[in-house]
């Protein structure tokens, strides 16, 4: 048990420690007491967060009375218990157990310039080569990320408990006896062979360099490191950048409230994108004699499109081109000649910045970012039934529940950190649901796994509210107090029995009544989604039933519960917080809220009025009306429709009509290359700024390496913009991405006044995020600590009560049929993240998953003449790709599934562009395909 375990008022224990009395708090071992009082103890298997077997014995004290020696890392003291650390017999063992262990290695500090072994020898005097050495083991370099050297193994299986108990990864064991005795990875596969996925949790344990950076980045130490959050999914992570000569030279997991230390193989090894060859380095202006080709969008070279301008000179040209469609084509709202496209992958003071650009300069609200292509559906649906958008608790709360239900995500592969949290509840006794259509990689720890047909959640969802409501499972008491239209619900459920669903959603009746009742009779049950429920034209209603099933059975409002939509970029909360939505203001005031357009006209010091009330376009109603020709300029920063968008041709196709086009991005990306000006930005470790993870944390992300060449801050950018557009706008950004405490200026600035408009921050000052880096909102004011679970007492509704709404079966906008008989699915791999223009420049990451597959049931791929590796060509009512096959029996019967991250078989050129009538999200997780083997025409 750990000490943050036991009750507070717990009485320590008195105890002696070489002569001096001490006090131990319950829970503490020797070496933790040791510890805090300045005690050195050499200790090798030992790691706070791994825990201590006590299998290195380099720790050893001597206990008054006891015949043995006693590893100090798993002995508590005992109340009058006499304890000697520097005693002849304990401190000769300890230096005889580090010479044993130096007989077997190598200099471990070449492998590990801080290698804990070395360390500790020093320190116990220890001396190499007092007894003979065995053999030296092999060498295993078959990974691309990780380089093994058993030599240099002192087997304290800390990589053991890295991998098994930490990430729940079960890859690496411990092998053979005596002395042949050594760390394995499955059945003794070469790492680079084995189920190993990289998280690195293994690298950062390792005490001597056994396990290490392929690169051999743990060679030298780092000239300076520097704390911040990592760019890729939604978790969230804190890490450190170690970064030497302006280069970051690895990065390890630290203690954030969201990791705890972990990280995944792309916060581990994917951070050398910043570094790439391809950056963008100065900004560029189209040639005129290089038109723009929808259908040539892959460009590894600017120069064959683009001449380098000054900064002044391109700036001048974005503006200019922006100004001349405005003043051209008169129109305001949705009438807007102009619209943008912000990102979730920025900081939240520039997606503040970006969208109070367009709605400034251009008075419309078509201003839209990739929540539009991934969790708008959820946002609407929460929005209509809780008033409030947000996760109600955080995703470590998994701990606290007995029941977590997991529906149309793959967190092993999209939010890998938090696979790892769901893994520890699991291994704690917590039932996990994984309802997908997939059996993906938590499959195999989950209670039961529903492999629903596609498109049908809402069949299954309301099949289970069947069950709760005709059983009289559900919380009265919460519904009376906190619900409204509870009754529509009962009515609606009654036409939707499990016998009645299974035919439709494929689950037998009797798993879905015994999956409702556990459910319904946890204590704490939580629910977990991803964009396999939001990504469909009826994906609001798949977010109303997820919230049905939580309101009517009162599960939510406490630890362990509640409803949270797993968000996919790593600011795709905050950039929604901050506005970056066509039908909301900062904070979700919506933009027909007249009250809310005053303040932020007062606040951007705008003529009264000139905001509007009529919502903005959308992401795919953008495009439609830029190939319609009604929006004639657009303004993108770090976005690319062109593999984003579903029907990407089509998109693509838009872009290229627009009279002008301004990319803000660190590559020349497939849409870049359709711009008319680029301007090269910043990546993610080279700004200072504020992230908003899925848990509603705000982390201060920090510059750690300068930019290539003459790349400058996307704050930078807009403002310098803003300013060429006629807005008097005096922040201050530094265009190297740095900043300071300073709130007056710069970076501190923009997130002052952001503040002014967001109650949910108002006591997180820009001192208080930079003294204290991580705060999870609401958080009222300075004193007021922040909250994890919130909708403990009602909800942000004008009554305070949550709305329940009934869902009906509709199916998705475009069935199998004759000519398209299978079902395609898209979405991410561990790997690779979004369109991969950062991972897929990772050489690491590029390495692990180098080229796009297309997965296909065994039976599935038997059926059309496939086999795994062979080339197949996927063909929609929309276009056709063609790319190898990989055979996966976790794949449904009759369905394919293609990652979304490779231009050269860009999935989107084949999904439905068709929208869910309120969220206005489209239809990515559905749509009809043919598959052929790839050949002559």
């Amino acid at each position: 048990m750990k000490p943050h375990d036991l009750p507070p008022d717990a009485a320590p224990i008195a105890f002696t420690l070489d002569g001096q009395p001490q006090e131990a708090r319950p829970g503490e071992t020797l070496l933790q007491v040791a510890q805090r009082v300045g005690v050195a103890l050499p200790h090798l298997c030992h790691q706070e967060r791994l825990g201590s077997p006590g299998n290195c014995r380099a720790c050893v004290v001597e206990i008054q009375g006891e015949r043995v020696l006693a590893p100090s890392c798993c002995r508590a003291p005992q109340p009058g218990m006499v304890v000697h650390t520097a005693s002849d017999r304990a401190t000769s063992a300890r230096r005889t157990v580090l010479e044993l262990l130096l007989a077997d290695a190598p200099d471990t500090s070449t492998r590990k310039h801080d290698s804990e072994l070395a360390h500790w020898a020093g320190v116990a005097g220890a001396r190499a080569g007092r007894f003979p050495g065995r053999l030296a083991a092999g060498q295993d370099l078959s990974h691309p990320a990780m380089a093994v050297n058993l030599d240099a193994c002192i087997q304290c299986t800390r990589c053991v408990r890295a991998c098994r108990d930490v990430q729940g990864n079960d890859v690496l064991g411990l092998a053979f006896r005596g002395g042949h005795a050594q760390i394995v990875f499955d059945q003794a596969d070469p790492m680079g062979q084995s189920t190993c996925v990289a998280c690195g949790e293994c690298v950062q344990a390792c005490p001597t360099g056994a396990i290490a950076p392929a690169n051999g980045a743990f060679a030298q130490p780092a000239t300076e490191k520097v704390d911040s959050v990592c760019p890729f999914c939604g978790v969230g992570c804190q890490l450190r950048y170690h970064v030497s000569e302006g280069r970051i030279q690895h990065v390890e997991g630290i203690a954030g409230p969201a990791n705890d230390s972990r990280l995944c193989v792309k916060g581990r090894f994917g951070f050398d994108y910043a570094h790439s060859p391809e950056r963008l380095t100065r900004p560029l202006i189209r040639r005129a004699d290089a038109p723009k080709d929808p259908q040539a969008v892959q460009h590894r070279d600017w120069r064959e499109l683009f001449r380098e301008a000054s900064w002044d000179e391109a700036l001048d040209a974005a503006a200019a081109g922006l100004r001349r469609a405005r003043d051209a084509y008169p129109g305001q709202g949705r009438a807007s000649p102009v619209a943008g496209f912000g990102s979730a992958k920025g900081t939240n003071e520039e997606a503040y910045l970006f969208q109070k650009l367009i709605r400034s300069a251009f008075a419309t609200h078509n201003v839209d970012h990739c929540t539009r292509l991934c969790h708008a559906s959820s946002v609407a649906a929460l929005m209509e039934g809780l008033g409030s958008a947000v996760v109600s608790n955080p995703l470590r709360d998994v701990a606290h529940a007995d029941f977590v239900l997991l529906i149309g995500a793959n967190p092993a592969q999209n939010h890998p950190v938090g696979a790892s949290w769901i893994k520890n509840a699991v291994r704690q006794g917590t039932k996990l649901v994984l309802a997908d259509p997939r059996r993906t990689e938590l499959a195999r720890h989950a209670w039961r796994h529903l492999g629903f047909q596609p498109g049908t959640d809402v069949a299954l969802l309301n099949a289970m509210l069947h069950v709760i409501v005709q059983e009289g499972l559900t919380d009265p008491a919460y519904i009376a107090a906190h619900t409204r239209d509870f009754e529509a619900i009962r009515d609606h459920a009654a036409d939707f029995s499990p016998e009645a669903m299974a035919p439709v959603c494929g689950i037998a009746p009797a798993t879905i009544r015994e999956v409702a009742r556990a459910y319904a009779q946890a204590k704490a049950a939580m629910i977990l989604w991803g964009m396999g429920v939001s990504q469909h034209t009826h994906g609001t209603d798949n977010a109303r039933c997820l919230i049905a099933l939580a309101l009517v059975t009162g599960q939510i409002g406490r630890p362990g519960t509640g409803l949270h939509p797993l968000r996919g970029q790593n600011n795709v909360q905050g950039a929604s917080d901050a506005g970056l939505i066509p039908m909301v203001l900062p904070d979700y005031q919506r933009v027909d809220d007249a009250a809310a357009r005053r303040r932020a006209e007062a606040l951007w010091g705008l003529p009264a009025g000139s905001l509007g009330a009529e919502p903005g376009l959308t992401v795919v109603e953008i495009m439609q009306a830029a190939q319609a020709g009604r929006v004639r300029a657009m303004l993108i920063q770090g976005e690319n429709p062109a593999m984003s968008d579903p029907d990407a041709a089509h998109a693509r196709e838009a872009l290229a009509r627009l009279d002008h086009l301004v990319v803000q991005d660190i590559f020349l990306t497939e849409t870049a290359a359709l711009a008319d000006v680029v301007l090269p930005a910043t990546a993610w470790p080279e700004k200072t700024g504020s992230v908003t993870n899925t848990d509603r944390c705000v982390q201060l992300g920090r510059r750690a390496v300068p930019a290539p060449g003459e790349a400058r801050a996307d704050a930078w950018i807009t403002e310098q913009l803003a300013r060429r557009l006629g807005l008097p706008w005096a922040y201050g950004v530094a265009p190297d991405g740095s900043a300071s405490t300073d709130a007056t200026q710069g970076i501190g600035a923009v997130y002052e006044e952001m503040r002014a408009l967001m109650p949910s921050i108002r006591g997180l000052s820009w001192a208080r995020l930079w003294r204290e880096g991580a705060v999870t909102y609401p958080v009222a004011d300075e004193t007021d600590p922040g909250h994890a679970v919130v909708f403990t007492d009602g909800f942000p509704t004008p009554d305070g009560r949550a709305r329940l709404v009934p869902s009906a079966l509709r199916p998705p906008a475009e069935q199998p049929d004759a000519e398209y008989p299978l079902v395609l699915i898209t979405g991410r791999q561990l790997e690779h993240w979004h369109t991969g223009s950062m991972t897929r420049r990772s050489v690491t990451l590029d390495a692990l998953e180098p080229g796009p597959v297309l997965s296909l049931h065994p039976a599935t791929a038997a059926r059309l003449g496939l086999v795994a590796g062979a080339q197949a060509c996927v063909r929609s009512r929309r276009g056709e790709v063609c790319l190898p096959v990989r055979v996966d029996e976790g794949m449904p019967a009759n369905t394919a599934f293609i990652p979304f991250a490779y231009a050269e078989a860009a999935a989107n050129l084949l999904t439905n562009p068709a929208l869910d009538p309120l969220g206005k999200i489209a239809e990515l997780k559905y749509c009809a395909v043919a598959v052929r083997p790839a050949g002559p025409d």
